[in-house]
C-alpha cells in the first residue's frame, strides 16, 4: 500500500481530467474512495480539472474506462477523456488499434496523425446513437423525439435536437453563442426539472462554414467546459442531419471550441441511429503526479509530486496556429 502510484493531468482540446491506471495498484480504489479522489482532485489540484478517467482491466478489450464527474457523478461516455485514456493504453502496450469498453459500448481506436508537431491525436468511435426520448431521457408533451424541435419553455426562437450518444445531448444551432443563454439553460435543465429529469448536456452551435463548426456546451455534472466531445459529436451529427446545403459528407467536419478544434467524420444512414460518428482529436499529457497507494486510498493529497511534461506549449502553439 505504500507503493508510488503515477496519475495524470491530461486534456482533449482543454477539456481536463485526471488518469488513474486502477490495474497498477495493489488494491483497487472502491466506489466511494474515487468518488472523494475525484472531487478532491478535480478541485485542487494543478488548478482543478473537469473528471477523473479511471482505467480498469476488461474482458473483451484492451482496457476499461469509467468517468467520475469533478462532482462525484459517474458518466456513461467521455469523448475528449476517451481519447486521452487512447493514447496512455496505446504507449502502454505498443498498439495503435485496439477497443476500450465503457459503460455503455465497447469503442474502436486508432492512433491518427498528430494535430501540430509535439500533439499527438487518436480517432474514437462514439457510440451507440439513439434519439428515443427513453434513452436521454426527456419529457415533452407527446413527442417521442426531440428534432429540430420549437421549445419555448427553453428559449423563444431556437429549435433543439435531442441525441444520446450516449451521454444525453440537448443542441440549438444560433446565429451567434450566447453565453448567458447557454448557461441560464444549462443551469435550469441540471437542476430539478420535468423535460430533462436526470439533467442533459447543452450545446449552442455556430455554423461558420461548410463543414466548419464552434460549438459551446454547457456539461451536466460539471457546468461550462473549454469543450466536449461527445457534444461536439452530437452536435456534428445533428449538423448532417439538419444542414445538408452545408455539409460535405466526402470530407471532415472541423469544429472549433473554446480549448481548441476536432474534427469528426459522419458516415449518415437513412436510419438516424445507425449513422456512424468518430472524433478525431489531441491527447496531451501535461503533468505526472506520484503519491502513495496508502494516501491516494485516504484521500490525502498532501504529499504529491507534480512534474511538468512541456507538452501544453507544443499545444498552445497548435491553438495559435488554427487562430491565424
Amino acid at each position: 500500500m505504500n507503493k508510488l502510484v503515477k496519475l495524470l493531468k491530461v486534456h482533449g482540446s482543454e477539456n481536463k481530467f485526471f488518469i488513474l491506471d486502477q490495474t497498477l495498484l495493489e488494491t483497487p480504489l472502491n466506489d466511494d474512495e474515487l468518488k472523494r479522489i475525484a472531487i478532491n482532485f478535480c478541485q485542487n489540484i494543478l488548478g482543478g480539472a473537469d473528471g477523473l478517467l479511471v482505467i480498469d482491466t476488461s474482458e473483451n478489450c484492451l482496457g476499461k474506462m469509467r468517468v467520475i464527474n469533478a462532482d462525484g457523478s459517474e458518466a456513461k461516455m467521455c469523448g475528449n477523456g476517451l481519447r486521452t485514456v487512447s493514447r496512455y493504453l496505446s504507449e502502454k502496450y505498443h498498439l495503435d488499434n485496439f477497443k476500450i469498453e465503457t459503460m455503455a459500448s465497447d469503442l474502436s481506436i486508432s492512433k491518427a496523425e498528430d494535430f501540430y508537431k509535439g500533439v499527438p491525436a487518436f480517432s474514437v468511435e462514439i457510440s451507440p446513437i439513439s434519439f428515443k426520448k427513453i434513452d436521454l431521457p426527456f419529457s415533452y408533451k407527446s413527442l417521442d423525439e426531440m428534432v429540430d424541435q420549437m421549445i419555448p419553455e427553453f428559449l423563444p426562437d431556437q429549435s433543439f435536437t435531442a441525441i444520446a450518444v450516449p451521454n444525453p445531448h440537448l443542441i440549438s444551432f444560433v446565429p451567434e453563442v450566447s453565453q448567458l443563454e447557454l448557461g441560464d439553460l444549462g443551469q435550469k435543465l441540471n437542476a430539478a426539472n420535468s423535460y430533462f429529469p436526470e439533467g442533459v448536456n447543452v450545446s449552442f452551435c455556430q455554423i461558420m462554414d461548410t463543414n466548419k463548426l464552434f460549438v459551446q456546451t454547457y456539461e451536466r455534472g460539471v457546468g461550462f467546459t473549454n469543450a466536449c466531445g461527445t457534444g461536439m459529436s452530437a452536435t456534428s451529427l445533428a449538423f448532417a442531419i439538419l444542414h445538408s446545403d452545408k455539409f460535405d459528407p466526402t470530407k471532415d467536419i472541423s469544429v472549433y471550441n473554446p480549448g481548441g478544434m476536432v474534427k469528426t467524420q459522419i458516415t449518415l444512414n437513412e436510419i438516424k441511429e445507425l449513422s456512424q460518428i468518430r472524433l478525431i482529436g489531441n491527447a496531451t499529457f501535461t503533468h505526472e503526479i506520484n503519491l502513495s497507494e496508502f494516501n491516494l486510498h485516504n484521500n490525502n493529497l498532501s504529499d504529491i509530486d507534480v512534474s511538468d511534461t512541456g507538452e501544453e506549449k507544443d499545444y498552445q502553439s497548435f491553438v495559435k496556429s488554427i487562430a491565424e
